[in-house]
């Protein structure tokens, strides 16, 4: 599957995912969940992250991180490596704990922010690993509701000022969305271009910002023309490869790619938009 291109800028929220290789465990007991929550700290401190939510399963673990400074790509690399170069070292291990790449999704905040923050703390009631998310506490959920401690990396101010100004009233409202949301259809639903949740105006900021940067490193490597990305293909498997390519990757509209291989836009749409 095509890799989307990863968009970094100074402000950007993201929902990031991280899974094991092959689906292995990467929290075995809560020493290794503590770490990781340390470490999260540190690259937080380290990288000017802002975290509104985070939630941690087994083999996976789920955050929300607005970046100052448009640098989550090193940050990651930080966590991610020290995390396993420290679980490693505990089982005896050697080579990726984590799956190669982490998937960022790009989210507006006015549209998004605050649903995605629900949904990641209400992973562990999806999974069926509880019914309440309030009884699981490698989530962000007991500290938002004023049950546990915040720890220091975890931002609150913009999640509770959605409810409210009064601190008590504001968690009792929280608590509320968030029982309210379980059961409801994903907000990934309405994911667009494998990395955009927002307003059809913000998709399309998006797109512009993606077109600037290529035109800024155009010399260093030029988008590919349709003739260039379809040439040459042979099966049908082939040309759905090449019209997520040109679509998610290098973002020709689907009126583009439509004219340039005769296939409704309406088709390309759902080829472009599939999960490979």
């Amino acid at each position: 599957m095509t890799r989307p291109l990863r968009l970094e800028f100074p402000g950007a929220i993201y929902h990031i995912t991280s899974r094991g290789r092959q689906g292995q465990v990467i929290f075995s007991d809560a020493e290794d969940r503590e770490f990781f929550l340390t470490t999260l700290d540190n690259v937080a401190r380290r990288f000017h992250w802002i975290c509104h939510a985070y939630c941690l399963m087994d083999n996976h673990y789920h955050l929300m991180i607005e970046t100052l400074d448009g640098n989550l790509s090193m940050g990651m690399r930080q966590l991610n490596g020290v995390y396993t170069q420290r679980f490693n070292r505990r089982y005896g291990l050697v080579g990726p704990v984590i799956q190669g790449r982490f998937k960022a999704i790009l989210v507006e905040c006015d549209t998004y922010l605050l649903e995605l923050c629900r949904y990641v703390v209400l992973n562990p009631v999806r999974l069926g690993v509880t019914k309440d998310p309030a009884d699981y506490i490698w989530s962000s959920y007991s500290s938002t509701a004023g049950i546990s401690p915040v720890p220091d990396f975890l931002s609150l101010d913009w999640l509770l000022l959605q409810f409210g100004k009064r601190p008590k009233r504001a968690r009792q409202r929280y608590e509320e969305y968030v029982s309210e949301g379980i059961g409801q259809a994903s907000p990934l639903l309405d994911l667009r271009n494998q990395i955009i949740l927002g307003s059809e105006e913000y998709v399309s900021t998006i797109k512009t910002l993606f077109l600037d940067i290529v035109k800024i490193k155009a010399s260093a490597r030029q988008r590919p023309g349709l003739d260039e990305l379809f040439s040459g293909l042979s099966t049908k498997e082939q040309r759905n490869a090449a019209i997520r390519l040109a679509h998610n990757t290098y973002f020709y509209s689907l009126s583009e790619i439509g004219q340039h291989i005769d296939l409704h836009y309406a088709s390309v749409s759902k080829i472009a938009n599939e999960t490979v």
